[in-house]
């Protein structure tokens, strides 16, 4: 009995024990990217590029520069993904609700018809750029809604093959990053608020952590408008599973769980926000849940750095980045005019 209880304690530290590589590269890579921008801001009077951003680029850099690393690789993805969910679950105990939709439902309404139009869209460029029926559907999902999430969730529903999965993947996670430090330039150029800039973010950028890294590095309140309209734009991932799920044929309705179509992390920010705006959550309370949030998307951007290896990119077809850069800069546009037809300031 002792000998098996002592089995079972090894294997318990065995299983916790290769997640520490990944945590102590993500620690270091967090906390060098957050001394870095302390530095810009004692130097130069302001940051520059956000510890947010700075984690994510020295990450790709880290993992451009050791390639891959299956000791760390455990504890990086464990932050990427459950760390990051925490923090945006948590980010809903700090949302100012009213705030967040002074344009009242149109922008609800007008975040659906943007998905619809943008799946359509990004499909209709893919297949003009030469990719197959299942590799235009998961740049255009991968487009219109979340990144990767809704790779992962569409292509076993299609039956799409591991390539078609893998190359929509690599430059989606390329061309992200590059969204995250271009897209701020468009606020003088559009002359937007940064309300604005946040409903452009939330419409726009890809996945949620690069999301938090595009709207928080300009401002906590564009950050928090981004943050709501891209959560928004995850739940379009369960109607559109469906759609692909009982076009095919392979599933019905009854056979896909709740949690496979509304994350439980979107569940959690709308429980919080809703606390939070009935007033049982108090400012103390969302100033420590705004902190803790704000150093957990710090490490999550670390991993998702670590995560992406520019060189992927070489492995890519020009037809594949070709349908990609359509569908976002199409994306773009029709962002740019939703927020005009909506008179959003």
């Amino acid at each position: 009995m002792a000998t098996e209880a002592s089995e079972l304690e090894s294997a318990s530290g065995a299983g916790l024990g290769r997640f520490l590589p990944g945590l102590v590269l993500v620690a270091v890579v967090s906390a060098v990217s957050v001394l870095v921008g302390t530095l810009e801001t004692r130097l130069i009077g302001r940051a520059i590029l956000e510890p947010l951003v700075l984690a994510i680029l020295l990450g790709m850099v880290v993992r451009t520069a050791l390639g891959a690393t299956p000791a760390t690789d455990p504890g990086v993805r464990f932050v990427a993904k459950e760390v990051l969910e925490f923090a945006v679950c948590l980010l809903g105990a700090t949302m100012d609700v009213p705030q967040l939709f002074a344009s009242g439902p149109a922008l609800a309404i007008g975040i659906v018809v943007l998905v619809c139009i943008a799946q359509a869209c990004g499909y209709a460029i893919g297949r003009l750029s030469g990719l197959s029926r299942n590799l235009a559907v998961l740049v255009a999902c991968g487009n219109a809604i979340c990144g990767n999430s809704a790779i992962a969730a569409v292509a076993p529903v299609i039956g799409a093959d591991r390539e078609d999965v893998a190359a929509s993947i690599a430059l989606t996670a390329v061309l992200g990053v590059g969204v995250v430090l271009l897209l701020p330039l468009l606020i003088p150029l559009l002359g937007y608020t940064h309300y604005q800039y946040g409903v452009l973010a939330g419409l726009t950028v890809y996945a949620v952590p690069q999301v938090l890294a595009a709207a928080f590095a300009v401002s906590p309140l564009s950050g928090q408008v981004a943050t709501a309209v891209k959560l928004a734009r995850v739940l379009m991932l369960g109607p559109v599973v469906m759609f692909y799920a009982l076009r095919a044929h392979r599933a019905s309705a009854s056979t896909l769980s709740l949690r496979r179509l509304v994350p439980w992390f979107v569940l959690g920010f709308i429980v919080l926000a809703a606390i939070r705006s009935a007033g049982a959550i108090s400012d103390d309370v969302a100033q420590w849940a705004k902190s803790i949030a704000n150093w957990l998307t710090i490490a999550a951007m670390a991993a998702l750095g670590l995560t992406v290896d520019i060189r992927s990119v070489r492995h890519v077809g020009s037809r594949v980045a070709a349908a990609v850069a359509g569908s976002f800069f199409t994306l773009l546009i029709l962002a740019v005019v939703l927020i005009k037809l909506l008179s959003i300031r």
